[in-house]
C-alpha cells in the first residue's frame, strides 16, 4: 500500500518542484545577464546600483533554484522507479549535480565581479564560462537523458522527446554562441513540469492505467 501512496504523490511533487525550479532560475539568468552584461568596457564597472541589485537578487535566488532541480530530479527518478536503464540513470544523475555545482560556481564568479572591480574582468569572464559552456552542456546531458527515460517507459509524449532533444542540441552544440540560450533550459523543465502535473491529474481517476 505505501509504494502506491509514494507513486500518487510523485507526480505532483516532480511538478510542482521543476516550476519553481524553472521560475528561479530564469529569474537568475535573466538578472545576472543584466547585471553583469557579456563583453564591453562598462561591464566590469561594478558601481551601477541598478545592476549590483540585480545581481544581489540572482544570487538569493540561485540557491534555491539548486534545491529545487535536486527535488525536482529526485521525484523524477521516484516516478520511473525501478524500471530506468541504470546506465541512462547514472548520467542523468551525474549530469544533474554537476550542473548544479557549475551553477553554483557560475553565481560564485558573478558575485565576485560584482564585489571585486579590480577582478571584475576575471570574475565576469569566468562566470559566463561556467555557465554557458559547463553547466548548460550538463543542462543538455540532463536532458538527453531525462527525454530518454521518458521515452523508453512511455512517461513523455512523442512531442515532448522531440523538444527535449532539439533543446539538448542546441544546449549542447550552439549554446555559448548565443546570447540568452540559457533560457532553453529552464523553458524545457517548465513544459516537462506542467506536463507532469497534467499527467497526473488525468491518472488520478484511473490509477490502473497510470504510467
Amino acid at each position: 500500500m505505501e509504494p502506491k501512496s509514494d507513486r500518487l504523490r510523485t507526480p505532483r511533487a516532480a511538478g510542482l518542484a521543476g516550476i519553481v525550479f524553472a521560475v528561479l532560475l530564469g529569474a537568475a539568468i535573466v538578472l545576472i545577464r543584466l547585471g553583469v552584461p557579456q563583453g564591453g568596457v562598462d561591464a566590469a564597472d561594478g558601481t551601477d546600483p541598478d545592476r549590483k541589485r540585480a545581481v544581489r537578487v540572482a544570487l538569493e535566488l540561485v540557491p534555491f533554484a539548486g534545491i529545487f532541480f535536486l527535488w525536482f530530479m529526485g521525484a523524477l527518478r521516484a516516478r520511473v522507479g525501478d524500471a530506468e536503464d541504470r546506465f541512462v540513470a547514472t548520467v542523468f544523475m551525474g549530469s544533474g549535480l554537476v550542473f548544479v555545482a557549475s551553477l553554483f560556481g557560475a553565481a560564485a564568479a558573478a558575485g565576485s565581479a560584482l564585489n571585486q572591480p579590480q577582478t571584475g574582468e576575471f570574475g565576469r569572464h569566468f562566470a559566463y564560462t561556467l555557465l554557458t559552456t559547463y553547466a548548460m552542456r550538463m543542462a543538455a546531458v540532463f536532458i538527453f537523458a531525462s527525454s530518454t527515460i521518458g521515452h523508453r517507459l512511455g512517461v513523455f509524449p512523442r512531442w515532448l522527446g522531440v523538444l527535449g532533444y532539439l533543446s539538448g542540441l542546441v544546449l549542447l552544440f550552439a549554446g555559448p554562441a548565443f546570447p540568452w540560450s540559457e533560457l532553453i533550459f529552464p523553458f524545457w523543465s517548465l513544459v516537462v513540469s506542467v506536463h507532469i502535473l497534467r499527467a497526473g491529474l488525468h491518472a488520478r481517476p484511473r490509477k490502473e492505467g497510470a504510467v
